[in-house]
């Protein structure tokens, strides 16, 4: 069975860079683009398109509290409606720019403390729900398994994709462990082959306390701005290669 490849991209603002999203793009089936409320431009969004398309990668939009300060990493507790607005918006303004490079949005993720916040916050998790099906309720979102939002997809019609992460530890209940904390991001490129290996052939994952952790995913997140991100993904891809997983987007 395959399994679909994603990375958060399209970050980069004006000529500050974040990341080698070209080089990225070469290893996975899914990209991740930032919609400008917590990082990157017009500009950047539509290169990066231009890089997806042209090597063939699903763009998906990357959407976020307007946290541009914080990269969205912070929880915002915004109104469920202007919620709404704000994602609808973004899934909008990456749509016109994906067309304009012979594209189009696949599918909706939503970013950092959002991303977070909805696993558990119902409010805010109708709300991107909401937002998602109202531009295009065939647009799946990608989200943590077993999660108040992926209950809510469901509920709205919505096609869940459950998604795992390569380079973020895993506490036993299976939450990832929060970047605050020493170890939460994983670094070592054999490492996180070995992780995203077992991922795909044995849908688990090992704790931070050695336990081993069941995770459902159809998709396994690199992180563009990890530190030795490209070595990390193309390392990944090489494994999956080599074990003979086919990496495919989910669409």
């Amino acid at each position: 069975m395959p399994i679909d490849l994603n990375a958060d991209v399209g970050e980069s603002v004006g000529p500050v860079a974040t990341g080698d999203d070209a080089a990225i793009l070469r290893v996975v089936s899914s990209a991740n683009v930032a919609c400008g409320f917590h990082a990157g431009d017009a500009r950047t969004a539509r290169r990066t398109c231009r890089l997806a398309a042209a090597a063939g990668v699903t763009v998906g939009a990357h959407v976020s509290y307007r946290d541009r300060a914080g990269f969205g990493r912070r929880f915002l507790d915004v109104e469920p409606d202007e919620l709404t607005d704000e994602v609808i918006y973004q899934i909008g303004a990456l749509q016109a720019v994906a067309a304009a490079e012979g594209t189009a949005v696949r599918y909706v993720k939503p970013h950092g403390a959002l991303y977070h916040a909805i696993t558990h916050h119902r409010a805010q998790a109708r709300a991107v729900v909401a937002a998602v099906r109202t531009v295009d309720p065939d647009l799946p979102l990608l989200l943590l398994p077993g999660t108040v939002v992926e209950e809510e997809a469901r509920r709205a019609g919505l096609r869940p994709v459950t998604e795992a992460f390569a380079d973020r530890a895993y506490q036993p209940d299976g939450a990832l462990v929060p970047r605050t904390q020493p170890g939460a991001v994983v670094t070592d490129p054999d490492r996180v082959a070995a992780r995203v290996l077992r991922l795909a052939t044995e849908s688990v994952v090992e704790a931070v306390d050695g336990s081993t952790v069941p995770v459902r995913a159809e998709s396994i997140c690199v992180h563009g701005d990890t530190p030795g991100a490209v070595a990390i993904a193309t390392e990944v891809r090489a494994a999956l290669d080599a074990a003979g997983v086919r990496v495919a987007g989910f669409r």
